[in-house]
C-alpha cells in the first residue's frame, strides 16, 4: 500500500505497509472492507454446515436466562431476563418475587430495530423516585444517559452524550457522571481519548449547564470515575490510567466548600470504599497486600497510616466485596474459582456460604438491607438463581432453566495444572462430553486471555454445547497476567515478561496434545482482544502446534496500539514503544503483525473477526494484519477477515449477531479440521422472541440524538 511509510523507534527503523488501513471512515478503506468481508462470506457459504450449526446454535440459546435480582429505595425488585432469543435483556420488576409475576420497566429492544442499543447500566436516585440509565448504540464504549421518572416510567428531558467508561452517582437533585469533549466527527470511534472529566448535572437542565467537578489538564490520560456513599454525603473519586490500580479522593458534599482529602495519590495499587458507617470507612484494597484485604479507618483520617485490618490478605485472591446489611460477603478466586464467606463487619468468619460445585458467583446485596441475592454458573452448570439469608447461612432456589435436552450428567469437567517452560505450574479445565477416548483424534478449542489482573471462571455457554456435543473437548488455560494467584501472577506476565504468557498457551497446547486429548491437526485456538493477541503472537510462534486460529478483536500491533481511543491505558501491561529501545525491541519481537513468516512456513486456517464499531481495539489492527497475512507465504490454507458491522467489541452484541459470529466460527474450524459435525436435518429454527418495538419510546430517544447532533 504505502512501502515509503516507515517508523524510527530509538533507531529501529520499522516499515507500516498498512499504514492507510487505519482511516477506517476513507473510502479506500471501506472498499478494502467491502471486498474482505465478500471473500469470506463466499468461502463460509460454501460450507454445507454452516446453516444446519446456525440453526442448531438458535435452538441451544432459547431458553429463559434471568440474572440476580436486587432491591432499589423504591420497594422494588430489579432483575434482568431474556426469553431466549431476544436481542438485548430486558429489564423487570416486582413488588413480590415469588409471585412469578413482574413487569417490564426497560425493554432496551424498542430502542433500535436490529437490536443494536445495549442496556449498559442503570442507578436510582436515593428516594427511588427517579432511574438513570445509559445505552450505548452498535457496541461502542460511547453511551449515553436518559432519565426515568420510576413510577410513571415516563421519559423526562434529561439527556447526556459523549459519556464513557461511568455511571450515575446520585445525590437528591441529580447525578456524578464522566464524559470527554465531543470528538471530532468522523473519528468518534478511533481518535486518542484525552482529559477524562467529573460533571454534575442536575435534574431538568440541559447538559451544557453541567457543573464541571473535577478535571486533571495535567494528565490528560487519566480517567476519572466517582462513587457516592449510601447516605449521600460523601464524593468519592477515583484516578487511574498510570499503573495498575487507582488513587482515591474524598470530598464531604455536605459542605459546598470542602476540599477533596487525599486517601492515596499512587495508582500502583487498586483501593476502593465499600462503606462509611458510623463515621468509619471501610476501603477494599490492594496496597500492601498483592492478594488483597479489607482494612477500616476513621473517615476524617483516611490515609493509610490510619488503616486497621478488619480480613487480612490469606492465601486466596479476594476478588469482590460488598456489604450486606452489616456484614461482608466477600467472593475469593482460589484456583480459578470462587469461594465465598461471610464476615462481621469487625472481621469476624461466620461460615462459608456453600456453592453446588466449582464455578463463578455474581452476588447482589446492599448496605440498606439484608437481601441477598446471587447467580451461580459452571461450565456445566447454567447460570441458577438464589437467595441467601445472612442469619441462617441459607440459600434457597428462585430460578433455573437450561437449554431444552441438556443433561448436565452428559458432560465431564476437570482440572489439570501443566508445566510452563520456565517450569511454572499453570491450572486448565478441560470440559468434554462422557465416553471420549484420549486417542489424540478429538477436536479441541483451546481458550485463553492472560492480561490486565482478569481471571477466567468456570461459567455457562449454550454456544459452547454445540462444540461439546459434536465430541469437541474445550481447554480453558489461566495463563500468568490473569488475576487467578494475585498481583505477582499478573505482573509475570506483563511487559518485559509477557513472553511467559505465550509460553503459557503453548505449554497448554502441548499438554493437550501429549495427553492425547487432541493433535496438532485438531487443535484450535481462540482468544479475543488481549486474548486476540495471544492467539496471532502464539500462531507466528508456533503455526506447526495448530490446525486452526480465530484471533477475535486483537491487539495485533504493539507498536503502534497506544496511539488509538484507549490504548494507552494498556501501557502498564504492554510497555509501549515509546518507552526505550529496549522496550520497543522486545513488542516488536512478538508483535503479532510484525513477525508474519513470509518462507512458505504452513500456517494454521485463520480467521480474524473484528467489528466496524470498536473502540476499544479498533478495527485497524485486525485491518493491518489480515492485509499483511494475506500477502505472506504462509501455506495454502485460508487466511480470512470477518468484520462485523453496526457491532462493537463485544459487550452488547445482539443475540443473534452473536449466533451468526459462533456459526461461522465453528463452521470454520469444522471444515478446516476435515469434520462434518453432527446432522441437525430435524432441527427447526426457533421463532424468534424478540417483542415488537414501543415506537413512542424509541422516538423519543432517536429524536433527542438527532436535535443533540445539531447542537
Amino acid at each position: 500500500m504505502t512501502p515509503d511509510v516507515v517508523d524510527d523507534y530509538f533507531g529501529i527503523r520499522v516499515a507500516d505497509v498498512y499504514r492507510p488501513l487505519e482511516n477506517d471512515t476513507a473510502p479506500a478503506t471501506l472498499e478494502w472492507v467491502a471486498a474482505e468481508n465478500a471473500v469470506t462470506n463466499a468461502y463460509l457459504a460454501e460450507i454445507p454446515f454452516r446453516e444446519q450449526l446456525r440453526a442448531r446454535l438458535e435452538s441451544l440459546n432459547n431458553y429463559p436466562k434471568t440474572a440476580a435480582p436486587w432491591k432499589e429505595p423504591d420497594g422494588y425488585y430489579y432483575f434482568y431476563k431474556n426469553d431466549g432469543l431476544q436481542n438485548q435483556s430486558v429489564l423487570y420488576r416486582t413488588k413480590d418475587l415469588a409471585s412469578g409475576e413482574a413487569e417490564v420497566f426497560i425493554d432496551p429492544n424498542t430502542l433500535s430495530d436490529n437490536g443494536t442499543v445495549a442496556l449498559n447500566g442503570i442507578t436510582f436516585s436515593p428516594d427511588g423516585r427517579h432511574a438513570a440509565y445509559s445505552i450505548s448504540r452498535n457496541g461502542s464504549d460511547w453511551v449515553e444517559f436518559y432519565v426515568m421518572d420510576s413510577k410513571t416510567k415516563e421519559l423526562l428531558p434529561d439527556h447526556i452524550e459523549w459519556a464513557k467508561f461511568t455511571n450515575a452517582g446520585w445525590t437528591a437533585d441529580g447525578f456524578f457522571y464522566s464524559a470527554y469533549d465531543r470528538p471530532e466527527e468522523g473519528k468518534e470511534f478511533s481518535n486518542a481519548n484525552e482529559f477524562h472529566k467529573l460533571f454534575f448535572h442536575k435534574l431538568g437542565t440541559p447538559q451544557d449547564q453541567d457543573v464541571l467537578i473535577y478535571e486533571d489538564t495535567e494528565h490528560p490520560l487519566y480517567f476519572h470515575t466517582s462513587k457516592v456513599s449510601e447516605d449521600g454525603r460523601y464524593l468519592f473519586l477515583y484516578a487511574s490510567g498510570a499503573g495498575v490500580g487507582n488513587s482515591l479522593r474524598i470530598k464531604d458534599l455536605s459542605n459546598p466548600q470542602s476540599d477533596w482529602v487525599t486517601v492515596t495519590d499512587s495508582q500502583d495499587s487498586y483501593i476502593k470504599p465499600l462503606a462509611v458507617i458510623d463515621g468509619t470507612l471501610y476501603l477494599f484494597t490492594e496496597q500492601d497486600a498483592p492478594k488483597k484485604r479489607i482494612v477500616a479507618a476513621p473517615i476524617a483520617t483516611p490515609t493509610p497510616d490510619h488503616w486497621k485490618d478488619i480480613v487480612p490478605e490469606n492465601d486466596d485472591v479476594l476478588t469482590v466485596a460488598q456489604f450486606a446489611g452489616d456484614d461482608l460477603i466477600l467472593t475469593y478466586n482460589k484456583d480459578a474459582a470462587h469461594h465465598v464467606y461471610q464476615y462481621t463487619k469487625e472481621g469476624k468468619l461466620i461460615r462459608e456460604i456453600e456453592l453446588p460445585t466449582f464455578g463463578s458467583v455474581d452476588f447482589n446485596s446492599d448496605r440498606d438491607h439484608n437481601e441477598v441475592f446471587y447467580r451461580f454458573s459452571s461450565f456445566t452448570y447454567p447460570g441458577t438463581i438464589y437467595s441467601y439469608d445472612p442469619a441462617t447461612g441459607k440459600s434457597t432456589l428462585l430460578s433455573s432453566s437450561a437449554p431444552e435436552g441438556f443433561n448436565p450428567d452428559d458432560y465431564v469437567t476437570e482440572q489439570v495444572f501443566y508445566t510452563s517452560a520456565d517450569g511454572t505450574k499453570v491450572p486448565m479445565f478441560i470440559v468434554y462430553k462422557k465416553g471420549i477416548e484420549r486417542d489424540g483424534s478429538n477436536p479441541a478449542y483451546l481458550y485463553g486471555y492472560g492480561g490486565f489482573n482478569i481471571s477466567l471462571y468456570p461459567g455457562f455457554s449454550p454456544n459452547r454445547l454445540l462444540w461439546l456435543e459434536n465430541g469437541g473437548i474445550y481447554a480453558q488455560a489461566n495463563l500468568r497476567g490473569g488475576a487467578e494467584y494475585g498481583e505477582e501472577w499478573h505482573q509475570a506476565g506483563t511487559k518485559m515478561q509477557k513472553l511467559n504468557v505465550f509460553n503459557d498457551f503453548i505449554a497448554a497446547a502441548e499438554y493437550l496434545v501429549d495427553q492425547k486429548w487432541s493433535s496438532p491437526e485438531r487443535l484450535a485456538i481462540v482468544g479475543g482482544s488481549n486474548g486476540g493477541l495471544l492467539v496471532g503472537a502464539t500462531t507466528n510462534m508456533r503455526p506447526e502446534l495448530f490446525a486452526v486460529a480465530i484471533p477475535q478483536v486483537g491487539v495485533m500491533d504493539m507498536m503502534r496500539y497506544h496511539l488509538f481511543t484507549i490504548g494507552w491505558n494498556w501501557a502498564p501491561d504492554y510497555g509501549t514503544s515509546a518507552d526505550s529501545e529496549e522496550m520497543a525491541r522486545y513488542l516488536l519481537d512478538y508483535s503479532p503483525l510484525h513477525n508474519i513468516s513470509n518462507d512458505g512456513t504452513p500456517y494454521p486456517a485463520i480467521m480474524v473477526t473484528t467489528a466496524d464499531h470498536d473502540d476499544r481495539v479498533v478495527p485497524a489492527h485486525s485491518f493491518k494484519y489480515a492485509a499483511a497475512l494475506q500477502a505472506a507465504d504462509t501455506g495454502s490454507k485460508p487466511k480470512l477477515i470477518r468484520i462485523d458491522t453496526n457491532a462493537g467489541h463485544g459487550a452488547g452484541k445482539p443475540i443473534a449477531k452473536v449466533i451468526d459470529e459462533y456459526a461461522d466460527i465453528y463452521s470454520f474450524i469444522f471444515s478446516n479440521m476435515g469434520i462434518t459435525p453432527n446432522s441437525y436435518d430435524n432441527q427447526k429454527s426457533p421463532a424468534k422472541t424478540e417483542k415488537a418495538a414501543t415506537k413512542s419510546h424509541k422516538t423519543k430517544i432517536n429524536k433527542r440524538k438527532s436535535q443533540s447532533k445539531k447542537k
